[in-house]
């Protein structure tokens, strides 16, 4: 079993106007799809990203409000599953409510330091 980190990128930028019930429904759906992944043992972690943000660069010299990226690639949140490979995490995250709203899901192995 190996880790795997899905980041939650773009979809619908009119979201945060959705009216209260549409949110709530979605929001439903997310806490159903996290719940069964938990219920398998497949859920590690995962939180949703603050829109707000700093981006560091140049060690530090270069210190900018963000993150600025184009909607489509904006983090809005992660999950860390745990999966039998690549394919399985892939299959797993097909699932992901995100999708409805024309969101992605990056799918990335966890690797380990060994330090």
């Amino acid at each position: 079993m190996s880790n795997f980190l899905y980041l939650f990128r773009g979809g619908d930028p009119d979201w945060k106007q959705a009216a209260p019930e549409v949110v709530e429904a979605h929001m439903k759906k997310w806490g159903a799809w996290m719940g069964g992944l938990k219920e398998k043992g497949k859920l590690v972690d995962g939180l949703p990203l603050s829109g707000d943000g700093k981006v560091v660069e140049n060690a530090g010299e270069v210190i900018t409000d963000g993150p600025f990226a184009e909607g489509a690639e904006v983090v809005g949140g992660y999950l860390i599953v745990s999966a039998d490979g690549l394919d399985e995490a892939v299959e797993i995250s097909k699932g992901c409510p995100i999708f409805e709203h024309g969101g992605n899901v990056e799918v990335r192995e966890i690797m380990s330091m060994n330090m």
